[in-house]
């Protein structure tokens, strides 16, 4: 059975978006390396008029998505058990560790909010993951959800083609990546740089790990912080800096 990727919205026609493109939408649609499926949310409101929220105990601004109609939505699926995603900006930050995790059980299933949110007793209740893609705040959760799906299926086996290509890509070791440059070898006065140009496999190993780790510590301090600490631990030593 492939990774099946279920997203419960109020917006099923957002789906599939960006997933549906290129070699991922390939994978789908042509290969069957992985699956996609929504379920509307509004289907599974009791109420004649379809409602599915309402305002917050306590007062305040805003509708929030009820329990029961979330719960229903989530208790119609069948098969094995999948990892529960709300993508929420108040969640814990999407990290390719947690992707590869995910990546690695038969698929996802994916809670996409709106209005001020959902009743938390469903998100306790189900055991929900709360995810979030960045310290902004989103109308809604379908597109966290389309860059958490995106992030998990490029890593089944076969669907980007080359697998020593997703080696040196940003996360994987710690690091973000270098930079990368292609024909022409000049563009507006700018040169591609001469080791890239060399022939030389080890020196551009070497310049191209100077650039992460110089990337890295300008960028992200907090990955820095901790690569250099394992790097020492080991008995290396990160100079984020050319060599």
């Amino acid at each position: 059975m492939p990774f099946t990727a279920t997203v419960l919205t109020m917006f099923p026609e957002a789906f599939p978006g960006p997933l549906g493109v290129s070699l991922i939408g390939t994978a789908w649609r042509e290969r069957g390396l992985w699956s996609l499926e929504t379920v509307d949310i509004r289907d599974f409101s009791d109420d004649k008029r379809g409602f599915l929220d309402d305002t917050p105990a306590g007062g305040g601004p805003g509708q929030v998505l009820k329990a029961d109609v979330v719960a229903r939505a989530l208790d119609s699926l069948t098969g094995p058990r999948r990892p529960l995603l709300y993508m929420s900006a108040r969640g814990r930050p999407l990290t390719q560790a947690r992707v590869k995790d995910w990546a690695k059980q038969d698929g996802v299933v994916v809670l996409c909010g709106r209005f001020e949110g959902v009743d938390q007793r469903v998100l306790d209740a189900r055991g929900f993951e709360e995810v979030s893609v960045g310290d902004a705040v989103l109308a809604g959760g379908e597109a966290a959800a389309m860059v958490a799906i995106e992030a998990c299926v490029r890593l089944i086996p076969g669907v980007l083609g080359q697998a020593e290509s997703l080696s040196s890509e940003s996360f994987e070791d710690g690091l973000l990546e270098h930079p990368q440059y292609t024909r022409p070898r000049t563009f507006e006065g700018l040169d591609i740089p001469e080791v890239l140009l060399s022939g030389d496999h080890q020196k551009v190993a070497r310049w191209r790990q100077a650039q992460r780790e110089a990337t890295t510590r300008e960028r992200r301090p907090d990955l820095w912080a901790t690569y250099s600490a394992n790097l020492q631990a080991k008995g290396g030593e990160a100079r984020g800096e050319d060599r």
